[in-house]
């Protein structure tokens, strides 16, 4: 109860709410890094995972690529990364769209992938042409499992956003860095529960994506399919 009670003083504290080093700056600094390695995530991943589900071309050579940077300790990559390109967003940046691609590209090359052959049968029997077909047909279709694929990377770069206060970036990680180093449980927690609570965030506003961008009959689909 002691924790809990402190923890409550913690975030109660009107110094924790103003300033550089204030919740709201911290958490605007942490969402910023989210958004900008999921953005770029998606740009690569989507448009490869549409290309390579589409053509059939290069799956197996993508679900390898996938699981290998799935492999890789995020914290190594940004380690790396800062040996080689110095201190700052770029590493940080670099690490998470190691991180978010993977769940991305192999969702989307599944999603296209598992579009029934009879539905791409009739669309090319209307007079549909490739591109048609992918982007009138297999995309809305896949779009249940794409989001599911960028919830999951969001959530994950949620949690791993952390680590750019490893290099002196900023974000929420700095409580839980700075914390450890003043070896004051109460500002590790209270980090600690400012991420969580992103998360939730982030969950609940992809399933009002989903409830926005699928369709009733694909939403009914993809949960009997689970």
């Amino acid at each position: 109860m002691d924790i809990l009670n402190e923890l409550v003083a913690w975030f109660a504290d009107p110094a924790q709410w103003t300033g550089s080093a204030g919740i709201p700056a911290r958490m605007a600094e942490h969402v910023y890094f989210c958004l900008l390695g999921l953005l770029i995530s998606a740009v690569i991943a989507v448009p490869l995972g549409l290309l390579t589900g589409h053509t059939g071309v290069g799956g197996f050579l993508t679900a390898s690529l996938a699981n290998f940077a799935r492999a890789l300790p995020t914290i190594g990559v940004l380690f790396l990364i800062v040996l080689a390109a110095g201190i700052g967003l770029v590493p940080v940046v670099c690490a998470l769209v190691a991180l978010a691609v993977p769940p991305i590209l192999v969702n989307t090359h599944e999603g296209v992938r598992g579009v029934e052959p009879r539905l791409r049968d009739a669309a090319f029997g209307m007079g549909m042409r490739g591109r048609e077909v992918l982007f009138k047909l297999e995309l809305p279709v896949a779009t249940p499992l794409i989001l599911i694929g960028m919830r999951t990377a969001a959530v994950q770069v949620v949690a791993t956003a952390t680590i750019a206060a490893y290099v002196g970036v900023g974000g929420l990680g700095r409580y839980i860095v700075d914390g450890q180093a003043r070896q004051d449980l109460t500002m590790m927690l209270g980090g600690s529960v400012l991420v969580v609570l992103l998360a939730v965030l982030t969950t609940l506003l992809f399933a009002g994506l989903r409830l926005l961008l699928v369709a009733p009959g694909l939403r009914a689909e993809a949960a009997s399919a689970r």
